[in-house]
């Protein structure tokens, strides 16, 4: 076989070769996709689960079936020890940390129906448990990764949204304001760490089809969604996912404190 053969059979190395992920919450849902597209990128991944140990397992075999790398780590992000526990576990295998991608958060179902669409019903224990996952989670979890990354002088952070912070077509007030805090959580982490070669980025996700969370939402109301996007189309998990890697890989280098919505044109924040 000639030199010019061998180059146009050899496998890609992909956008993310080499790269270092943690993705937490990554057993399900989007953390699941967004560990099997990062993998299949070239990124070695390390799939964070609370809960789901089977399902965390059975992502990291997928994975390996395909050729990838990946571990699964359990860890609780609303336990600063278990993120260091995490971080330790990605450089043992690995040898390095790259990428952090905060998806973890508390179990929720977009139920229009909810008492949590409501200022009159909502109740401050709501809110308190989705800063908890969301807030809470993204800064415990990059607190255990910042001095791996900073002894390289690189590192990306990628925090996963949604675009009802645009626009709250529902009003689920606890879901949206505490994934609005993370939008200033991912400014302000941009502005410190980026003299320390640490981007730090959100991607925003819409009514995506069809995950846990969208699981009681009606095929008329994913129609009403389509039909509102110039796409005239809804957004997959997978196609969040593959947007997802922009920003873990080496063509944002030159992207920080920027908020992404991927929702095929609904909201144009």
């Amino acid at each position: 076989m000639s030199t010019a053969d061998a180059s146009t059979t050899a496998t890609p190395k992909g956008q993310l070769a080499g790269r270092v992920t943690i993705i937490t919450g990554g057993s399900r849902g989007v953390g699941a996709e967004l560990a099997r597209v990062y993998a299949r990128e070239g990124a070695s991944v390390v799939v964070n689960y609370f809960k789901s140990k089977l399902a965390a397992d059975s992502v990291v075999q997928s994975i390996q079936e395909a050729g990838g790398n990946a571990i699964a780590q359990y860890g609780d992000v609303t336990n600063p020890t278990d993120m260091e526990a995490l971080a330790n576990a990605a450089v043992t295998a690995f040898g390095k940390i790259d990428v952090l991608v905060n998806n973890a958060l508390v179990e929720y179902q977009f139920d229009a129906t909810s008492a949590k669409t409501s200022i009159m019903s909502v109740e401050w224990d709501d809110f308190d448990s989705q800063f908890q996952g969301t807030i809470r989670g993204a800064v415990n979890a990059a607190k255990a990764v910042l001095p791996h990354m900073e002894q390289n002088n690189y590192g990306k952070i990628v925090n996963i949204g949604t675009n009802l912070m645009y626009d709250p077509v529902v009003t689920y007030y606890d879901y949206t304001t505490s994934k609005a805090a993370l939008v200033g959580l991912t400014r302000n982490l941009a502005k410190e760490l980026g003299p320390k070669g640490i981007r730090v980025n959100l991607v925003a996700g819409g009514l995506l089809e069809t995950t846990d969370a969208s699981s009681l939402t009606s095929k008329e109301v994913f129609g009403f969604v389509a039909d509102g996007t110039p796409l005239k189309k809804t957004t997959t998990v997978s196609d969040f996912a593959e947007a997802c890697v922009y920003f873990a890989a080496r063509a944002s280098d030159a992207v920080t404190g920027q908020s992404l919505s991927v929702d095929g044109g609904l909201t144009m924040p």
